[in-house]
């Protein structure tokens, strides 16, 4: 069965090591992505800075991809990109999802991750009046 998400939430990213990160839910958007910074291929190795939301002061955390694609994806205004891809996991809910992310400079974006139709096809069921349904679901937990 689906379960209901809303247009905003916070989602844990166990293999990035990051937690609670604001995510905006995009039917509009085929692709998932996820904001990070000084992207670097070095002898086949991606290599990316994520910044932990939790403390946004604290340096960022350099994390390196072994395994990674790069494909097209077009914004909303129309421009295509070519942007470095790579799969992880996310978890909402207490469960924890595989997902394929591409890497873009989301800075002037309010939340730092864009989950993609891709990604809730056939998990979630979208309401645009509801928030942060996985992170108070969580919060109830403990």
């Amino acid at each position: 069965m689906k379960k209901t998400i809303g247009r905003t939430d916070k989602a844990t990213f166990p293999e990035l090591g990051l937690k609670h990160l604001p995510i905006k839910i995009d039917t509009g958007a085929y692709t998932s992505s996820i904001h990070c910074t000084n992207f670097k291929v070095e002898n086949g190795v991606l290599y990316a800075d994520f910044i932990d939301e939790a403390s946004p002061k604290s340096k960022p955390k350099t994390v390196s991809f072994s395994k990674f694609n790069t494909t097209k994806v077009k914004s909303s205004n129309g421009e295509v990109q070519n942007r470095f891809e790579i799969k992880s996991s996310i978890k909402l809910f207490g469960k924890v999802y595989k997902i394929g992310l591409t890497l873009a400079d989301r800075n002037k974006m309010k939340n730092p991750v864009l989950i993609g139709r891709k990604f809730l096809t056939k998990k979630f069921i979208v309401d645009t009046e509801l928030e942060d349904l996985s992170y108070k679901a969580e919060q109830h937990e403990h």
